[in-house]
Parts: structure tokens; C-alpha cells; sequence
């Protein structure tokens, strides 16, 4: 879907007047009709005059940004946790490279965004501008589409068009270069068109659904497995497991389209790399219906899952299916309207379950509650994951806005910190890109200014980013981070240790932490051994209702492995010939008694 188009021009209606207007004013006047609030970016010399209109606008608040990629990543949350789309207005090429880390993650990730640049002048004939690049060849694998303004009339249609384009389908950014001549000289706009929401229609075949509906009846052990594809069909996902009694797993992406104080819920993934009350809830499971998801690397463990023949994969990007796992039916549509249209065939046939549903919902109990207690058990001189997670649980609204990065802390956070309402827990994925949190908070807190946001992040992540925080404290905008401090790229250094036996270029330099808040405008709490998580955790919450930013140095204990991990690493190596086996195996112990 990919691809540099000449953008459709506007149609002129013969009782209309024609408007000429710089196209600078124009692109501003085309994303005032759209749910665009705020835009993310820096100014320079070919999209000042962009700036300029942006700052006479009464609905959109341009946001100055430290660097293009944390705006990048504030869009990206924005679309994540509001009805609002993400929109980047940045400089082309050098602001299209730093933003690339999360243009590609929303891509990836299926997160529309818009994302407007400006373009070397075309009308001087002159070669080896400032910035002169095909941004289209490059972003032509990380983009639904890109187009490029020629003509004044274009613009605004263009635009209604990229938004459709972005949040149609499976969403994905959206990349619209506007030369500086045309921003800034007026020029014939023809009539402007008003935007008009496109009606959507339920897009499912009814044969496909009775497929699917009559491997669910004959089923005697289904199971859900749900993903961000999810993130508006919850109460569906809800009433089709309990016509089930079926055990419910998800995605990381999709931790929480699916409350986690359901009985039914079992946790993220439901192989040998999920938590033990997804891998028993799952086993001899006899048909696996799969929502929203793609059978990616990081839900399926590496691929380690083992899924049945009866797979009913649901998804409204057809390309999805039979990629890694084939289906015996596939149902191309919106998970919502596909789960609904189930439920309701369930009904109209007085469905029962096949199953005990409170055998399953105890087993699913007593499965949570022994692995939280044998991490609880855990103790060493550092902060225990579990009782910091427990405690953070108990401080926040069910409704608070939960913004993880990449690394261990994301699997702990998967594992240990229940999350109860669709899109108040966000994370990179498939992109996998360090870097997010802090950005990613910063932009959920914007349009969601009511809610609690905090971020959970990694040492090595947060010293991507952390001096975005600078952002967060000029909008007075009270967002805790927690840091997980350990001084080491914790997720590939545990994955080090057993084939390597030593950790290469993951241990950070020494950094103090409080030095980040003080440069930033950040208040700084630091929680060193576990009697403190209990009264850091709200005086850190007050601070933030107050408006102002709070870092929270974290001394977590990361000596226990989470479930993930271990998982993870013996699926990889039981891919090992028996030879390589023994090499990697027979080279880490050499190291461990050779030092």
C-alpha cells in the first residue's frame, strides 16, 4: 500500500467561490477539521511558515519537541489512548530520519499518524538545496502512503484523504511533503471541501462466521487469544468467553483489551514463555480463536506456542493470515463486529459451555496467586518487581494510563501488573524500539489531562530519551517515570549469560539520576529497598498532580528471570542442532570456570 501519489484535487461546486490562500493555511485550515489537537515537531527554514499559522490556530497546540523521534513517539501515544490522531509537522530529511524510529513503530504496530513535512522549493530550478531528498523512497516501506503536493488545491483534500488512509483498515502513518514555495505563496485552492467521516459498514463474510461458529459448538476446550486489534471490542471479548467458559491470553500489545481481574483472564501469551496460569489454561486447548493478532515474535514466546488445527484467526488485514500458523477459517473484519456477530450466533443457539467454568476460573486463581507468591519470596537487598508492581497496582485508578518502554521491566510489567480497562497500557512492539516511554507518556498525558499517566522504563531506554522530559515540565505536565535503575541492558545481557557467559556492551556508565531531574525540571524520589515502595509510590502520584514531572530511581532487583525470558531462551535453543548445543553450552561453562 506503499507509495508517492499525485494527491486528488478538490472538486468545485458551481455556487461556490473559489479561495486563494498560502498553503500554509491551507494545511492548517484542513487538520482543524480532523481530531488532530496537538502537533509534534521543530521549526525550520522550510516549515516555519506552517509554525506560523499553527500558532494563530484556537484548536491545535504545536508542541515544541527536544527531538523529532520523541515527537514521533508522542503521536504515536496520542493515537493510542484517544480519538485523536498523532501528527507530526517536522523539516524534511533530517527531522524525517530523527522521527523515523517512531514512524516505523507506528507502523509496525498498526498506529495511524500523520505526518506533514515541509519540501525544496520548485519553482527556481535549482539543484543541491538545503535538504534536497527523495523522502519518498525512503519512507515508502514505512508508510500506508505518501504524497506530494504540486498545486495549492491539493492540499486539503490531500489531507482528508491521508487521514482516511491512516486510520482505515489496518492504521499506519501517513507522510505528506509540502514544497516551502507552495506554504508560502498564495495560490488558487479552488473550493475548500468540508471532511465528511467515511461510513463504515460491517465487512465480514456470514458463511466465514458460521464456520467459525461451528468449530466453537463442537469445541470442548477453546481458548481466546486477543490483540491490539481488540482495543474497541472488550465487552464483546467478555461475553464470548464467558458463553465459552474459554480462558482468555493476549498479546503484549494488547495487555489490555481484556480486563485482568476476570476470572477467565489468563496473561500475556499461553506457551512455555507465558505465566503459568496462561500455559495450563491452555493446554490440550482444541480450538484457538485468535482476534487482532498476528502471531508475532513477542506473543507467541519466538514462536514457541503450540497452536491447534481448529484456528479461527480473525483480523482486518487479510495479509495477516496463514503466515505463521494456518487457520481453518480466517474472518477478514473488525474484531468488534466479528466477536459481536459470534456472540450473538452463540445466543440465538442457547450455546453451553463444554467445560466447568469454575474449575477452569480456580485453576486460573490458584495459578496467579502461586507465581505472584513465589516472587514475592524472591528477596535480596534491591527492590522486589512483584511487591513494587502490587503496590503500584493499589495506588493507581483502574483507569490510569500505564506507558512501558523496551526491555526486562516490559515483561515484568506484563507479568506482574494486572491492567483493567482497553488502552490504558501502551508499548512498543513489533518495531520493538528503545526509547519510547518517556515520549510515549508525555503524549498520553496531553489528551488525556484528567487521567493518572505514568511510565515504567528501563536505565538504558530512558537515557534515550529522558531529556524529552524538558517537554513534559514546560507544559506542566505531571507524569511519573519510574525508573528501573540496574546499570545494565538487562533483557539482552540475561540473554548473555547462558550462551555467552559474559555480557558484552550492556553495562551502562554511571549516571546519576537525580542529575536528569534537576536539568529537566523534574522532582526526584529514589526507592532503594522494599519497606520504602509503599510511601514513594503516592508521594510521587501527589507530585504529579500538581503538574510537575517526577523521576522515581528505582533500584530493582532483576536477579529473578522472568517467565518470558526463560521461555524464550529454551525455545531458541532447543532449535539448536545437538551440535551447536553443546558448543554454545560447552563454551559458557569453559568461561564460568576460566573466568
Amino acid at each position: 500500500m506503499s507509495g508517492t501519489e499525485k494527491p486528488q484535487q478538490a472538486n468545485k461546486a458551481k455556487s461556490a467561490k473559489s479561495v486563494k490562500q498560502t498553503g500554509a493555511w491551507l494545511c492548517v485550515h484542513a487538520l482543524e477539521q480532523l481530531p488532530v489537537r496537538h502537533t509534534f515537531g521543530i521549526p525550520g527554514v522550510q516549515n516555519t511558515e506552517i509554525y506560523d499559522e499553527l500558532n494563530k490556530s484556537k484548536k491545535i497546540e504545536p508542541i515544541l519537541v527536544i527531538h523529532e523521534g520523541g515527537g514521533a513517539f508522542m503521536a504515536d501515544a496520542i493515537s493510542r489512548t484517544s480519538g485523536d490522531v498523532g501528527t507530526l509537522v517536522v523539516v524534511p530529511s533530517a527531522g524525517i530520519t530523527h522521527a523515523m524510529s517512531g514512524i516505523g513503530e507506528a507502523f509496525l504496530d498498526g498506529i495511524p499518524m500523520l505526518i506533514i513535512s515541509g519540501g525544496i522549493r520548485r519553482d527556481t530550478g535549482k539543484f543541491y538545496q538545503l535538504h534536497q531528498w527523495d523522502q519518498h523512497k525512503f519512507l515508502a516501506n514505512a508508510t500506508k502512503k505518501t504524497y506530494l503536493i504540486s498545486e495549492h488545491r491539493q492540499i486539503v483534500p490531500t489531507i482528508f484523504e491521508a487521514y482516511r488512509i491512516a486510520t482505515s483498515g489496518e492504521p499506519g502513518p501517513v507522510f505528506i511533503e509540502i514544497p516551502v514555495d507552495i506554504q508560502l505563496f498564495k495560490g488558487d485552492a479552488g473550493v475548500l471541501p468540508s471532511f465528511q467521516e467515511a461510513e463504515l459498514t460491517a465487512m465480514f463474510d456470514e458463511e466465514e462466521i458460521d464456520q467459525a461458529l461451528a468449530l466453537l459448538r463442537a469445541a470442548k476446550k477453546p481458548a481466546l487469544f486477543l490483540g491490539w486489534g481488540c482495543r474497541e471490542a472488550t465487552a464483546a471479548a467478555v461475553a464470548l468467553a464467558e458463553l465459552l467458559e474459554a480462558p482468555v491470553a493476549t498479546t503484549l500489545q494488547g495487555l489490555s483489551v481484556f480486563p485482568a481481574n476476570h476470572p477467565l483472564h489468563a496473561g500475556m501469551g499461553f506457551g512455555p514463555s507465558a505465566v503459568p496460569a496462561a500455559e495450563n489454561a491452555f493446554k490440550d486447548c482444541d480450538c484457538l480463536l485468535a482476534a487482532g493478532v498476528r502471531f508475532a515474535e513477542i506473543p507467541t514466546g519466538s514462536y514457541g506456542v503450540t497452536v491447534p488445527e481448529n484456528l479461527i484467526h480473525i483480523d482486518i488485514n487479510p495479509e495477516v493470515f496463514h503466515k505463521n500458523y494456518p487457520a481453518k477459517v480466517a474472518v477478514e473484519g473488525d474484531a468488534a463486529e466479528v466477536l459481536e456477530a459470534l456472540v450473538n450466533g452463540l445466543k440465538n443457539s442457547s450455546h453451553h459451555a463444554s467445560r466447568s467454568g469454575d474449575q477452569l476460573r480456580k485453576q486460573i486463581r490458584d495459578d496467579k496467586a502461586k507465581y505472584l507468591n513465589e516472587w514475592k519470596k524472591h528477596r535480596t537487598k534491591r527492590v522486589n518487581p512483584a511487591l513494587f508492581f502490587e503496590s503500584l497496582r493499589r495506588h493507581l485508578p483502574e483507569d490510569a494510563i500505564t506507558v512501558v518502554d523496551d526491555g526486562n521491566h516490559t515483561f515484568l510489567a506484563a507479568e506482574l501488573f494486572p491492567v483493567y480497562q482497553s488502552k490504558t497500557f501502551i508499548s512498543p512492539t513489533d518495531f520493538n524500539c528503545m526509547g519510547y516511554c518517556v515520549p510515549g507518556a508525555i503524549g498520553a498525558k496531553l489528551v488525556n489531562p484528567q487521567k493518572t499517566v505514568i511510565g515504567i522504563v528501563g536505565d538504558g531506554a530512558f537515557l534515550m530519551t529522558c531529556m524529552e522530559i524538558i517537554t513534559a515540565s514546560s507544559h506542566n505536565l505531571g507524569v511519573v517515570y519510574f525508573v528501573f535503575h540496574d546499570g545494565e541492558l538487562s533483557q539482552i545481557s540475561q540473554g548473555q549469560e547462558i550462551p555467552y557467559n559474559r555480557k558484552v556492551c550492556t553495562v551502562l556508565g554511571d549516571f546519576q539520576l537525580s542529575g536528569v531531574a534537576q536539568a529537566t525540571g523534574a522532582a526526584f524520589l529514589e526507592i532503594r529497598e522494599n519497606p520504602e515502595i509503599d510511601s514513594i509510590i503516592p508521594s510521587a502520584l501527589q507530585i504529579a498532580a500538581k503538574g510537575q514531572p517526577v523521576i522515581v530511581d528505582v533500584h530493582i532487583d532483576y536477579s529473578k528471570r522472568t517467565r518470558f525470558t526463560k521461555g524464550v531462551v529454551d525455545t531458541v535453543m532447543k532449535r539448536f542442532s545437538l551440535g551447536d548445543k553443546f558448543r554454545f553450552v560447552g563454551r559458557a561453562i569453559v568461561r564460568k570456570v576460566t573466568g
